[in-house]
């Protein structure tokens, strides 16, 4: 009843945040002609900041899909990976990880941007700038993960060479977290809820945020990707996935508690303080102000700098990217 009762809340608050009305969303759909399939499958990570997919599903239900998955994957270049294989069909992902394995030949689209900002870099007492991580021990998820991937870049980018300069440190048990907490590393970078319950326990401090730091924050943090096969077969699918998605990450912004709940609620997450507080840091409103070519132009850069691809930009904007759909959802989603 419990679970009942919070669904139509969570239905009321789709309409009265006009993000979600489902006659509005399917006088839309049908401009853009019958659904092709009625399938779709979204990776499911550890990290909430990729809250907008997770809580898409009735958004999704009212653009026509009845068979919606979401299968769990690790984050970073193995959820890439999962994606190539077809494993899955949409995910939101870190676009750098993305780029890689576009780079390496996979068949991935990337087709727009979900959100700005969500690594925060934790470090203990005498840590005071990237520079000084030359030599120092960095706890990540694994080599590929997001994490790796980003401290890398941006340890590239002031001059610094990620293979030689840092001990990469990664374990399954305990967590990287819990290895930093327990002073047994030197820096941690963390994807909500992580930094979130770091904060909360009061253990080490920031001294990067991603939302927040330029050059990192004018642009995209995580893109919306598909599988080339899925976008090529399935173009009016394609499409009505990305609203459906786009639209939830303005409820993010609208409706902040109803989208920690459900998201709490439906397992993604089994705190809700920390979803909340994720809601209220990270910009999802700003997903109309970025523009996705730039920031694949920006972290291609970054990428070729860190040795992590060889593709340039331009090849990856040409091989790797698809933004009609991004263009004209644009426009028509004002807000």
């Amino acid at each position: 009843m419990q679970m009942t009762q919070n669904r139509r809340r969570f239905l009321t608050t789709l309409s009265a945040a006009g993000c979600a009305s489902v006659l509005g969303g399917a006088r839309s759909s049908a401009q853009d002609g019958p659904l092709e399939t009625t399938t779709v499958r979204l990776a499911k990570i550890s990290g909430i900041c990729i809250a907008p997919q997770y809580v898409a599903d009735e958004l999704l239900r009212a653009e026509g899909f009845t068979d919606i998955r979401h299968l769990p994957t690790e984050a970073g270049v193995p959820a890439a990976l999962s994606l190539a294989r077809g494993d899955v069909d949409f995910t939101a992902n870190f676009a750098p990880a993305l780029m890689i394995a576009i780079d390496a030949g996979e068949p991935i689209t990337m087709l727009g941007g979900e959100h700005i900002g969500c690594f925060e870099l934790f470090a203990r007492e005498g840590i005071r700038s990237i520079l000084d991580l030359k030599g120092k021990a960095i706890g990540v998820q694994g080599l590929g993960s997001s994490q790796h991937v980003f401290v890398s870049s941006i340890a590239a980018h002031v001059g610094l060479n990620p293979t030689r300069d840092i001990q990469w440190i990664t374990s399954s048990s305990p967590k990287p977290m819990e290895l930093f907490a327990e002073g047994k590393i030197d820096a941690f970078l963390g994807f909500p809820p992580e930094p979130q319950e770091l904060r909360a326990r009061n253990i080490g401090r920031v001294i990067f945020n991603s939302a927040a730091d330029r050059p990192w924050s004018q642009y995209f943090c995580c893109m919306l990707a598909a599988h080339r096969d899925y976008v090529r077969r399935h173009p009016v699918a394609t499409k009505r996935v990305m609203r459906a998605i786009l639209k939830a990450a303005d409820l993010c912004i609208t409706q902040p508690e109803q989208v920690a709940q459900r998201i709490v609620q439906a397992g993604f997450t089994p705190r809700y303080d920390y979803a909340l507080q994720t809601l209220r840091e990270i910009p999802y409103g700003k997903w109309r102000e970025y523009d996705p070519e730039d920031t694949i132009r920006f972290y291609a850069l970054r990428l070729r700098e860190a040795g992590m691809i060889r593709a340039t930009p331009g090849k990856i904007v040409a091989e790797g990217m698809d933004l009609r759909f991004w263009n004209e959802l644009r426009r028509e989603l004002k807000g």
